[in-house]
Parts: C-alpha cells; sequence; structure tokens
C-alpha cells in the first residue's frame, strides 16, 4: 500500500504555500516536520480531499478509508466520550474496543461527563481515541499530542504506534520528541 504525492502546488491568492512537493508514503508512522506557514495543515487538508491542488497529483487514496485528528479537537460537547465516539463510529462501534483504548489513553474514568467538562487534554485524547477506533487504512494526524503533559504524550504515541500497525499513518508535528516516540521515519519539506 502506497500513498504518492506528486509535484503537489497549492497557492491562496498570489501566495504559494505548496510548490512542487513530492513524497511516497507506506505503511508505518512518517512525521512532517516543517516550520510554522509551510503548508503542512494545506497539505492534510489535501489529501483529506478538503481543498483542490493547484498542480500535481495525489495517488493511493482510491478505495481507502481515512481517518484524522484535526488541529481542532472537533467534538460534540454536549455528548460524553462514549456519545462521541458512537456519533462518528456508528455501526463499527466496539464498546469493548473503546473501552480498553479509552483506558490505553487515560480516559476509563471520565463515566457520563459531557465533553464541554473536559480538560484540554482530555479533548485531545478522546480526538484522537476516535480517529484510531475508525477502521481506516491511512491515518492522518495535526498535531495530535498538543496539549498533553510527558506521561500522556508517551501514552498517546503508544497508542498510535500500536492501533497504527499496518496503516499509513502521517502525522504533523513541531516535536522531534514526538516523531521519536512515535519511532517514525520523518520527511522535512
Amino acid at each position: 500500500m502506497e500513498l504518492k504525492v506528486e509535484n503537489l502546488t497549492k497557492r491562496y491568492g498570489g501566495r504559494t504555500v505548496l510548490d512542487g512537493v513530492s513524497f511516497t508514503l507506506r505503511q508505518g508512522v512518517t512525521c512532517l516536520m516543517a516550520p510554522s506557514g509551510a503548508g503542512k495543515t494545506t497539505l492534510l487538508r489535501l489529501l483529506l480531499g478538503l481543498e483542490r491542488p493547484d498542480g500535481g497529483q495525489i495517488t493511493g487514496l482510491a478505495g481507502r478509508r481515512i481517518s484524522a485528528v484535526f488541529q481542532e479537537d472537533r467534538l460534540l460537547p454536549g455528548l460524553d466520550a462514549e456519545g462521541n465516539l458512537r456519533f462518528v463510529l456508528g455501526a463499527d462501534y466496539d464498546e469493548g474496543r473503546a473501552a480498553e483504548l479509552l483506558g490505553e489513553l487515560g480516559l476509563s474514568d471520565v463515566g457520563g461527563k459531557a465533553v464541554r467538562d473536559y480538560s484540554g487534554g482530555m479533548r485531545r485524547r478522546l480526538a484522537l481515541a476516535r480517529a484510531l477506533l475508525f477502521p481506516c487504512d491511512i491515518l492522518l494526524l495535526d498535531e495530535p499530542f498538543t496539549g498533553l503533559d510527558p506521561e500522556n504524550r508517551r501514552r498517546a504515541a503508544a497508542c498510535v504506534r500500536r492501533h497504527g500497525a499496518g496503516k499509513i499513518v502521517f502525522v504533523v508535528t513541531h516535536e522531534a520528541s514526538d516523531a521519536e516516540a512515535l519511532e517514525a521515519e520523518i520527511l522535512r519539506i
């Protein structure tokens, strides 16, 4: 399984955000590291089909299921953890798998508490759990460990490695320590 990006270009008005970007992703974890404003989030939006490139092409997405964590958590604040997971997963929701993953991420004790009452780190871990539980071939994660303390970063990285096994996992991060914890290949643009 491969995902290929060839000569990808994206402009907003007269500003070029991505210019001739090319790379190939294969099974395993790859971390994209680049300075702020280099187009990392734009690249993820292109891979997700939320934006259209001005040039180049992306191949290897056809027939693949994609799951993502965005920079924003995009959770339903009035629902609890289970409600948020059920909403996204639908018939794919497995209560046992969900409980196990929530436990791995340190969220087993949240009970029926509404997400609006979670800390930022708790929300981030729930957004990650939602993405990891979705049955996918490709996992795209935009700064997935933002707001997590060192212990929860370590736990979250272990979950990504375990649940991302056999998949293409593409992670945008500013932190070299995240790439190290994920045992990832590093891509720079």
